[in-house]
């Protein structure tokens, strides 16, 4: 009898072992992946965002979690996601800048990282651009910047040029943007 207690004692340990181990591995860090625009659209988005986090070393499902949401263009949403993704919680959140100002008005200690081809100084994402403060930071690519510059370069290519057009969605603010940037441009005499 005691020998087969001993093999029985011998047999839990080990089957016990591997799951007492597993139990204590570190959880995963989960990403908040937010956008308020469809993910849809997303695609190629995510599969840079998924590269980068390879090429840092996290690996989706293997050492990280992302989770997506999006609001599919209803941004009365936004805070709810916001509050979902917090209540998961998320170590991160990655916003489009419509979300990222959600995200930045509910929590002031996760870091909310955004990329945008506006200003977010304007946007009142961040405090300035050296130096964002709070819990917000991202990459501004700064395109409403290049408007005028672009119109210059126009200029020096076709100078007998007299008129000048520029196409812009006037519902989306940052060729609002633009646009006043090369008005502003070409009223200053640089084009």
């Amino acid at each position: 009898m005691r020998r087969r207690d001993f093999i029985k004692g011998i047999v839990g340990a080990a089957t016990a072992w591997p799951l007492a181990a597993h139990a204590q591995q570190p959880a995963k860090p989960v990403i908040g992946f937010l956008r308020s625009a469809s993910l849809a659209n997303a695609g190629p988005l995510v599969t840079a965002f998924r590269q980068g986090l390879k090429e840092a070393g996290y690996v989706e499902g293997q050492n990280v979690v992302i989770e997506f949401r999006s609001a599919e263009g209803h941004n009365d949403e936004l805070p709810k996601l916001v509050a979902e993704l917090l209540r998961l919680p998320v170590a991160v959140m990655v916003c489009n800048v419509t979300a990222a100002s959600a995200a930045k008005a509910i929590t002031s200690s996760v870091p909310i990282v955004f990329a945008t081809g506006d200003d977010p100084v304007a946007e009142g994402l961040v405090a300035s651009l050296n130096r964002p403060g709070g819990n917000v930071t991202g990459v501004s690519f700064l395109g409403n910047a290049l408007g005028a510059k672009q119109v210059e370069l126009l200029r020096q290519l076709v100078p007998k040029a007299t008129t000048i057009a520029v196409l812009v969605d006037t519902n989306y603010q940052g060729s609002v943007t633009d646009l006043k940037d090369v008005e502003r441009a070409a009223h200053s005499g640089r084009i």
